[in-house]
């Protein structure tokens, strides 16, 4: 069951994003400010990035903040140094998702033009853009154990790519008007779980391209899948305002959170793992939320 512990206000628009360093959560909004939060007191403290820009999507890796701006612009920063240390303008789109290889240590970005970009984060050097051509790339899941990801796109495609020599393994049609959501099951690296507008959760074998499993999960686009517990469980977010949490298998709902049991009033734009069974989730409503799974 879900929990809810603590409720962050601060922010003066939407927020989009969301990142954990292992003490602090981070939030980017529409308001422009990539915001830190105390997690004891439930307030902002005094790390706050203004951008010209808004920020949509954020990611620490190595100790460095990655922030993906909607004009393309990337920005990194020192967490520990707390100041800029890198400026990129390689995407000409807003940058929608960024994810990180902990065993590579590359930084992998995606855009609204269908590219990624991938960086090494400790040499901060472009390694490969790799035009997709695919739309909007809202999420980059990575499999670090036989290092590849793959790229949920608004074509509707899934596209898992190898992350060594950067070579397309698979592609397949996931979800009419889009895949907005992916993570390797965390049960069997073999499989997808995806999700997309067309509010559906779906399993895959990644190897035939079979989809064994469809729930209709949420009323809208589901915007974010998170595993937890070790990966028994699945927490979904969705703009219908929701969150939803799941027995991953065998694929069985177990719980909703909306407005009326202490969840979020608006599109819930991202979820963020803490650890093995507290997350935060961002929303339009400007608040984030930190709940526990028990």
């Amino acid at each position: 069951m879900i929990q809810k512990q603590l409720e962050l206000n601060g922010h003066a628009g939407a927020v989009y994003s969301g990142t954990f360093d292992g003490t602090f959560l981070y939030t980017a909004s529409a308001d422009k400010y990539v915001t830190r939060w105390n997690l004891t007191t439930g307030v902002q403290d005094k790390f706050a990035i203004k951008f010209d820009h808004t920020p949509y999507c954020i990611h620490i890796a190595l100790n460095m903040l990655w922030v993906g701006l909607a004009n393309g612009d990337l920005h990194v920063f020192d967490l520990i140094e707390k100041k800029e240390i890198n400026y990129f303008k390689l995407h000409k789109e807003a940058i929608f998702s960024i994810s990180f290889n902990a065993v590579s240590h590359h930084v992998y970005v995606g855009d609204a033009d269908g590219n990624v970009s991938v960086w090494d984060a400790e040499k901060m050097k472009l390694l490969i853009s790799i035009p997709l051509n695919s739309g909007k790339i809202r999420d980059i899941a990575v499999d670090e154990i036989n290092q590849r990801f793959c790229v949920a796109s608004q074509d509707g495609f899934l596209r898992v790519i190898d992350a060594i020599n950067f070579n397309e393994l698979q592609k397949f049609f996931a979800h009419k008007d889009g895949a907005t959501s992916v993570i390797f099951n965390p049960k069997d690296q073999n499989q997808l779980i995806s999700g997309g507008k067309d509010a559906l959760l779906k399993y895959w074998d990644i190897e035939s391209a079979n989809c064994f499993v469809s729930i209709p999960a949420h009323n809208y686009a589901v915007y974010r899948i998170l595993a937890l517990n070790s990966g028994s469980c699945l927490i979904t977010a969705s703009r219908d305002k929701s969150l939803k949490i799941w027995d991953t298998i065998p694929a069985s709902f177990i719980q909703k959170i909306e407005r009326k049991s202490g969840g979020h009033s608006h599109s819930v734009n991202d979820i963020v793992a803490m650890n093995e069974n507290t997350f935060a989730s961002v929303s339009e409503d400007k608040k984030a939320i930190v709940w526990t799974v028990s």
